[in-house]
C-alpha cells in the first residue's frame, strides 16, 4: 500500500491564516527575511508571512499540487515579494538561501521525514531557523468520545497512514530529527488546536473530519480499509454527534523551532 500520496481540501487550506495557525512562526517574522514555506497549498499561510516581512523581504513558497498552486496565484497575485512555485520537498536544491524554512502540517504526508528536515537545513542560511509545525494524529481525542462508526473511521484512518509509512506521532518525533540533522538551540512548544462549544470557530473547526472523510474515502476503500457504507456511517454520524453532544476537540499539535549552527 505504500506509495500513496495525499491531496488536500483546497476549502480548509484557504480558511488558514498565519496568525491562527501557525501561531509560533509569527513573532519571528521581521520586515526584510527570507522565507521559504515548504508545502504551501494554495498560499493562505504564506501570503501572511510575505505581508509580514514586507516588501523588502521575499517569501517563496512551494509544493507539489499544481492545482493548489494555481489557486494560489489567483488569490494572491497582488503580493508582489511572494512566490509559489511546484517542487518536492525531497528534491528541492536551496542552498543557504533563506533566514526561515518552515514547513505546517507538511511532513505529517512523508515516509522519508529525516530527508525532507535535511533538505529544509540544507535551504536555510547559517545561523537560521526552521520552524516546523505538524500533528500527533495518534493522540487527538474528544470530548465526549465520538460515535462507534466514527471510532471505527478513525482507527482505519491511523491505520492507512501507517500502511504508507506516515508518521501518527511526527509532532513528538521532530526534536529527534532536527537533531540528527545537526540543528541546534532545538525548542517544542504544543499548539493544540483546540475547538469548544463556546467558541465563535467551532463549526468550522469540526467540519474538518467530515470533509477528511470526503477526500480519503477511495483510498481506503481501494485499500480495503473500510466500505462505502461504513464511511457514510461515519460521517453521518459525526455530524449529527458534533452538532448535538461534542463539547471539545482536540488535535494534538506540536511547533518545533531550531537554528542552524
Amino acid at each position: 500500500m505504500a506509495g500513496q500520496t495525499h491531496q488536500s481540501d483546497s476549502k480548509l487550506l484557504g480558511r488558514r491564516t498565519l496568525a491562527q495557525d501557525h501561531r509560533c512562526l509569527l513573532p519571528l517574522l521581521r520586515p526584510g527575511l527570507s522565507v521559504l514555506d515548504v508545502g504551501c497549498g494554495s498560499g493562505a499561510i504564506t501570503s501572511g508571512i510575505a505581508n509580514a516581512v514586507g516588501p523588502n523581504g521575499s517569501v517563496v513558497g512551494i509544493d507539489k499540487d499544481f492545482g493548489l498552486l494555481e489557486v494560489g496565484r489567483q488569490d494572491h497575485a497582488g503580493i508582489s515579494n511572494l512566490q509559489l512555485h511546484q517542487g518536492d520537498i525531497l528534491s528541492m536544491s536551496y542552498v543557504e538561501q533563506f533566514d526561515i524554512v518552515t514547513a505546517a502540517r507538511t511532513l505529517q504526508w512523508l515516509s522519508a521525514s529525516q530527508l525532507a528536515i535535511t533538505r529544509m537545513r540544507q535551504a536555510a542560511k547559517r545561523s537560521g531557523l526552521l520552524v516546523v509545525l505538524d500533528y500527533n494524529h495518534s493522540q487527538n481525542h474528544w470530548d465526549p468520545d465520538p460515535p462507534v462508526a466514527f471510532q471505527t473511521f478513525y482507527q482505519a484512518f491511523l491505520a492507512w497512514r501507517e500502511s504508507n509509512g506516515w508518521d501518527n506521532n511526527m509532532a513528538d518525533h521532530l526534536p529527534q530529527l532536527f537533531e540528527a540533522a545537526g540543528l541546534v538551540e532545538i525548542e517544542t512548544v504544543v499548539q493544540d488546536e483546540i475547538a469548544s462549544r463556546d467558541s465563535g470557530s467551532f463549526a468550522d473547526q469540526i467540519e474538518l473530519w467530515p470533509r477528511v472523510v470526503d477526500t480519503i474515502s477511495e483510498q481506503l476503500i481501494g485499500c480495503g480499509f473500510l466500505n462505502k457504507a461504513q464511511l457514510q456511517l461515519a460521517k453521518d454520524s459525526f455530524v449529527a454527534w458534533a452538532q448535538t453532544e461534542l463539547k471539545t476537540q482536540v488535535l494534538a499539535m506540536k511547533t518545533v523551532v531550531g537554528r542552524v549552527p
